[in-house]
């Protein structure tokens, strides 16, 4: 497809689904972002219509499919309905995800993913065997390896100032534009299709694009739907503590990557609360640290830090909003070295302009180049041009010589911009978040909303040079950067399972935690911080997650950095590997710390007579809620600091389903439980009971249910 030729528009699903049927024979194989860009009710009438159609095929090449979530029990579904309805909307499941989930997907149909959501295709054989193993900066190289030749994509839309529509790729310029350039680099088809959803925010900089990059525009009944929002998550005690650590690693003036969830919010807040109140902080810190704060960032931030995450999430909002994301990077390798010098002001000025005279980046006179150059990042005001040896704006004639004092004072007057163009304080890949994340983005002033560029991957993720920036660009951005990551199994030798089971069985998928693993090594005042909560309890009990072997490895242990847990953090760059494990070993759940030991031992990995320090044999839950307990309860660590849709009363009966659904899986507890509640049936709100379909509850089991759930309120 020619980048230049007219998009050709329509207002109907079916009459575009009609259009790329004509346009594409044979197989289509379409590629349909991550997470929020998916065009669903496009993909879901192109599904159905092949689905009817066995002469035909369709392949799809996708990740992070999202659904609305659905009780696993008929509490769970009659408590979820109202939930789902309000804070969902119209939001149309993907068909293909249903099909997929009941094994039930049509023999002509095929759905690759290379990042399933999070455990929801465990045992699922037709997602686990479909599921393609890329690194995400990978990920349009391997679309084009199976043969994508279509491209569909949910856009945002605005009129411009010259009255011609604009798209936004908003939530997911990732891969799109990589993709459709390499297309055409090679001379490969491809129908690029764009389906506009007026509830998508528009984000400017580098996600904005031509309606012309696209053969088919699709903007009609049907395309508008309610944004997929995740309700944020309550923060638990060990994922506050995890936060806290992690928030004092973080030094002023750094780069910042997160993930989504309540670990991300934790580590918002915890930051926050550092902000603030350093003294509160530092008196929350010690008793977790055991009073050793020595090598802590610990201050308030005076520079500020930037955003570079392939994720921006709720929690880097929360942060923009508190005045802590706000260093800002420039494009160009000369200004950002200058704001590393710190010779950038908030506003254009004439230093800047002496700076850059002197660094040869412009010469004087000022050529056309500089111009071109001193506009386009607001250093002059747009409209400046030279001729002979004037500078001109209007009816204003400057002569061009940046030595003449009295030039500078004209153009200092008069041509200097009000302000930067084209710096960023983010820059993030896709987003994801809460129902009130994407109002904040709908309604943030226009000024604001530049300074937070969604952008390519491949720029992201990689470090190496590509079409936005070099890699010394990239270097000079990324100064000391803090790159987290979540995983879920650390092994004592400080190798990472953070995207399958031992079995082989895909949980998720490596997204870009290897890149910036890589990158925490690769800059030289980096690190990369991988977290994981020290255990996990479910219907096997309870485990420790540092174990001393594990099948499954996607962080080799030659790149072990930085670990966390709740209880600790364990700095293994350049250790030995029996300082590697005795740095794990203290951050380890006690429960399991002699069992580990006597393994590392056991394979020569330990002397046989070591010892774990006493500090680190009384790591406890017990211990966390006492140490945390008087925070949590003062408000400076709330369960949810950046609000819920949940009202009261449903987090009243969460809290009460949790406490159920954990017993259920523990039978000792069941039975505690049980005869708790034989005690007598407490009074529960009238509302509770028809919220979860007890309100007549007539048989034994339900009776039973009613009884029990009382019990927890």
């Amino acid at each position: 497809m020619n980048k230049h030729a007219a998009a050709a528009w329509l207002n109907s699903i079916e009459a575009t689904v009609d259009q790329i049927l004509q346009r594409v024979q044979g197989e289509i194989v379409m590629a349909i972002p991550l997470g929020l860009g998916k065009p669903n009710p496009l993909v879901n009438a192109l599904y159905r219509r092949i689905a009817a159609s066995p002469e035909r095929r369709l392949k799809l090449f996708t990740a992070l499919s999202l659904e609305k979530p659905q009780g696993k029990s008929s509490l769970e579904a009659h408590f979820l309905e109202p939930l789902v309805e309000r804070v969902f909307g119209d939001y149309p499941d993907m068909d293909y995800v249903k099909a997929l989930r009941a094994g039930t997907l049509p023999p002509n149909i095929e759905v690759h993913e290379f990042f399933m959501k999070t455990g929801d295709y465990l045992g699922n054989d037709g997602a686990q065997q479909a599921f393609v193993c890329t690194n995400y900066s990978f990920a349009v190289r391997d679309m084009m390896s199976h043969g994508v030749n279509v491209l569909a994509q949910a856009v945002a839309s605005r009129t411009g100032t010259d009255g011609r529509t604009e798209f936004s790729l908003s939530c997911n310029p990732d891969l799109s534009f990589d993709l459709i350039e390499r297309m055409q680099a090679q001379g490969r088809p491809l129908l690029a299709v764009a389906m506009v959803n007026h509830e998508l925010p528009f984000m400017p900089g580098n996600a904005v694009a031509s309606p012309d990059l696209f053969g088919l525009v699709l903007d009609g009944p049907g395309c508008s739907h309610t944004i997929f929002a995740p309700p944020n998550a309550a923060i638990s005690w060990a994922d506050y503590a995890i936060g806290l650590h992690a928030a004092s690693l973080v030094p002023d003036g750094g780069t910042l990557q997160i993930g989504i969830g309540s670990l991300g919010d934790a580590i918002a807040q915890a930051l926050i609360v550092r902000d603030g109140n350093s003294e509160h902080f530092k008196t929350i810190l010690s008793p977790l640290c055991h009073g050793e704060l020595q090598g802590r960032e610990l201050d308030k931030f005076e520079q500020g830090l930037y955003g570079c995450s392939e994720m921006f999430v709720n929690g880097f909002m929360r942060l923009i909003e508190a005045g802590l994301i706000r260093r800002r990077v420039f494009s160009d390798l000369d200004l950002q070295e200058l704001a590393l010098q710190g010779r950038m002001p908030a506003n254009p000025s004439l230093q800047v302009l002496q700076d850059l005279l002197q660094r040869r980046r412009i010469s004087s006179p000022l050529r056309e180049a500089d111009l071109a150059f001193l506009s386009r990042h607001g250093i002059f005001k747009a409209g400046v041009s030279c001729s002979a040896d004037q500078l001109q704006l209007g009816e204003q004639s400057i002569r061009n010589d940046l030595r003449d004092p009295a030039a500078l004072a004209a153009i200092e007057a008069c041509l200097l911009g009000p302000s930067w163009l084209g710096a960023t304080i983010m820059h993030g890949g896709f987003f994801l978040g809460p129902r009130d994340f994407y109002q904040r983005l709908r309604e943030m002033p226009e000024e604001q909303l530049a300074l937070i560029d969604m952008t390519r991957i491949g720029f992201i993720n990689e470090l190496y040079g590509d079409a936005l920036g070099s890699e010394a660009l990239k270097r000079a951005q990324r100064v000391k950067a803090r790159l987290m990551n979540t995983t879920m199994k650390v092994t004592l030798l400080g190798a990472a399972s953070s995207d399958g089971m031992e079995s082989g069985q895909m949980v998720s998928g490596v997204g870009g935690q290897y890149n910036f693993v890589a990158m925490g090594h690769a800059l030289p005042d980096a690190r990369g911080i991988l977290m994981l909560r020290s255990t996990h309890d479910n219907a096997d009990g309870l485990r420790s997650n540092i174990v001393w072997s594990y099948a499954n490895c996607t962080i080799p242990r030659h790149l072990r950095d930085i670990v966390i847990t709740e209880y600790g953090v364990a700095d293994l760059r350049g250790c030995t590997d029996s300082e590697c494990v005795k740095r794990l070993l203290n951050i380890a759940d006690s429960r399991f710390q002699t069992a580990l030991l006597h393994e590392a031992i056991a394979h020569g990995k330990l002397e046989a007579d070591y010892e774990i320090p006493a500090a680190a044999q009384r790591n406890s839950p017990e211990m966390l809620r006492e140490h945390l307990r008087p925070w949590r309860n003062s408000g400076v660590l709330p369960d949810f600091p950046f609000g819920t849709d949940l009202t009261a009363d449903e987090l009243t009966i969460v809290r009460a389903l949790k406490k159920l659904k954990h017993a259920s899986h523990h039978p000792l507890e069941l039975v505690g439980m049980i005869l708790q509640s034989l005690s007598g049936e407490k009074p529960v709100p009238p509302a509770y009971l028809e919220r979860l379909g007890l309100a007549d509850a007539k048989s034994f089991k339900d009776l039973f249910v009613r009884r029990l759930f009382a019990s927890n309120l």
